[in-house]
């Protein structure tokens, strides 16, 4: 049915499809089958390095000789896969930077800035909190008086002054 319509629209405009397929072949039969290129095939790694690193690991695998080709071929795959890295890294970084703090049908599910915001309350207050401590013992060591002089208490009482100061 498909063919129908493309010979129908062709048959409109006064074109022959099969003459014109047969006159394709007819002129450009000594190309099909062969390969065209448009520049010249340059490997994307040195050809000289890579085929030494090449030859190494071949001879452990009982390999003694490596075609050019093979190296040309290893260069273009090498080449091939560091573009589609370098292509899924890009959109990675594109989707690291769109925001969707304005976008109405995302939700904020977590805030960090104000979480860590209370752990350093937290700390803070605790810290605090042992400052307090600490200066309680050193004023109640400070104020007791005892018989022995025990250079434990002696230290403390010293202690207490300064900070009393």
């Amino acid at each position: 049915r498909d063919d129908d319509d493309i010979n129908d629209v062709a048959s409109m405009a006064g074109v022959n499809l099969n003459e014109e397929s047969a006159r394709i072949l007819a002129t450009n039969s000594d190309l099909v089958g062969t390969q065209m290129q448009s520049c010249k095939d340059e490997p994307f790694l040195a050809a000289v390095p890579l085929h030494k690193r090449i030859l190494e690991t071949a001879k452990k695998l009982g390999i003694t000789d490596v075609s050019a080709e093979v190296v040309t071929f290893i260069s273009h795959a090498t080449q091939s896969r560091l573009r589609t890295v370098i292509e899924k890294v890009t959109v990675i970084t594109q989707h690291r930077m769109e925001s969707y703090k304005d976008d109405e049908w995302y939700e904020q599910a977590t805030d960090v800035r104000s979480q860590l915001k209370f752990f350093e309350q937290l700390e803070r207050l605790e810290k605090q909190r042992k400052d307090e401590q600490e200066r309680e013992i050193l004023l109640k060591a400070a104020k007791s008086r005892s018989r022995q002089e025990d250079p434990e208490q002696a230290r403390l009482k010293q202690k207490a002054k300064e900070v009393s100061r």
